[in-house]
């Protein structure tokens, strides 16, 4: 509905279509894209009708994108067209892990399916990546949906190089930044990263911070947590760039230093965790370290940082990475257990906990982040200080409060 400002507020006569996309292995939704659940929910209650596109990764299960449609939070599977179906052959050909063509192809048309298809307007079109955004776009130009958003989970200058790939990833956000009528990045980097790549401001939709969230229930730590010690804590998915291999190779270190220090590690695919096991075992500390694979349950994972002393983020210095400019949803799952962090210069948020007093920032060299966790983990009045800023900064990192302010600086916030 609209205000008399022209502005949509929502509400619970609200329609919502949100494009979004995960993995999914073993029949099982895995939480790449850890603001798919909590935004559902928060919608739940606040909107008439979502219709969620759930758009499968390369590598997942099936091909086709999963449909759901919520109305009175029950939800019904919703189908996809004739014509998506006749992509299905072209896309389990090539459904191997990685970034394909087709399947932005199919993830493009897949919004446009379900907006044409659906009765009626939506007031509310929110799409992840800009392939699904400017299928937004194209849905408002023809009446099909009122406000579009484009939010952005990732993002870097240079995320596929030099070539032309990434001149066309450029070019899709930079149509999206200018045509959408909101954006909501997780990073306060992301825009400034935008506009040195060739975005004019004065052009831009307006910025709106929408940083990654924590469940209440999340926001759970023990008050004393000294039998813990020693036992450091590594959460989330295994690529290089996040560093699982820094904070193994820092274990011998450690351990000199600190006997009883254990590496406890929670995320990760087969593929991944078998690699860092034969790392584990080239160093000889294969039993220091116990890999729990992926936990689905929010509160299993925090219940597992919990039993933990002392958190690591080492995010790699790698040239041309996202994580120079994304949100680090692990260092606010950390301090809502109550554990400081040990983080590199490369993630936002960690800038952020460290100046708040949660964090400490060592570079991404064995040397110096062993010596960091060496320090913190021997020194109890700066382990101290460290929790208590950790703790601090949680308690206002609810998902609800995120979309909640979110939704408010929409009704205030114009283009310039």
């Amino acid at each position: 509905m609209r205000n008399e400002d022209n502005v949509i507020v929502l509400s619970e006569k609200s329609r919502v279509l949100f494009a979004t996309f995960s993995p999914w292995i073993n029949g099982r939704r895995l939480p790449t894209n850890g603001s798919l659940e909590p935004l559902r929910d928060f919608l739940l209650p606040r909107a008439a009708e979502i219709v969620l596109i759930d758009q499968p990764f390369p590598g997942s299960d099936f091909v086709l994108p999963r449909i759901e449609i919520y109305r009175n939070s029950t939800m019904t599977a919703g189908k996809n067209s004739f014509w998506m179906s006749l992509l299905s052959p072209f896309l389990l050909m090539q459904n191997v892990s990685g970034t394909r063509v087709s399947f932005k192809v199919r993830d493009f048309c897949s919004v446009l399916d379900q907006g044409i298809r659906n009765k009626g307007q939506f007031d509310f079109f929110i799409g992840l990546e800009s392939i699904n955004t400017l299928a937004g776009i194209i849905l408002r130009r023809f009446g099909k949906v009122k406000r579009v958003v484009y939010y952005v989970s990732d993002y870097a200058p240079d995320r596929f190089g030099k070539g032309v790939f990434n001149r066309i990833y450029l070019l899709l956000d930079r149509v999206c930044a200018h045509h959408a009528d909101y954006i909501w990045d997780v990073s306060k980097a992301m825009q400034p990263a935008r506009i040195s790549a060739g975005l004019h401001p004065d052009r831009s939709a307006p910025v709106i911070y929408v940083p990654n969230g924590l469940l209440p229930e999340q926001i759970q730590f023990e008050k004393n947590n000294t039998a813990s010690y020693g036992r450091l804590a590594y959460m989330g998915t295994l690529g290089e760039e996040n560093g699982p291999d820094l904070a193994i190779e820092a274990l011998p270190r450690v351990a000199k230093s600190v006997p009883s220090a254990h590496l406890v590690i929670v995320g990760g695919y087969p593929d991944d965790i078998s690699r860092l096991t034969g790392l584990a075992k080239k160093l000889h500390v294969e039993k220091r370290v116990t890999f729990h694979g992926f936990v689905q349950s929010p509160l299993e994972m925090s219940k597992i940082l919990r039993s933990c002393y002392l958190a690591v983020a080492p995010y790699r210095a790698f040239p041309g990475s996202v994580r120079y400019f994304a949100d680090a949803g692990k260092i606010r799952a950390y301090c809502a257990a109550g554990l400081p962090v040990i983080t590199t210069p490369v993630p936002p948020l960690g800038k952020v906990v460290a100046h708040l007093g949660g964090a400490m920032i060592a570079t991404d060299t064995v040397s110096n982040f062993s010596e960091a966790i060496i320090e913190v983990l021997t020194d109890k009045k700066l382990y101290a200080s460290l929790r208590k800023g950790a703790i601090q900064f949680a308690k206002d990192s609810t998902w609800d409060h995120t979309f909640a302010e979110a939704f408010r600086q929409m009704t205030v916030v114009r283009r310039r």
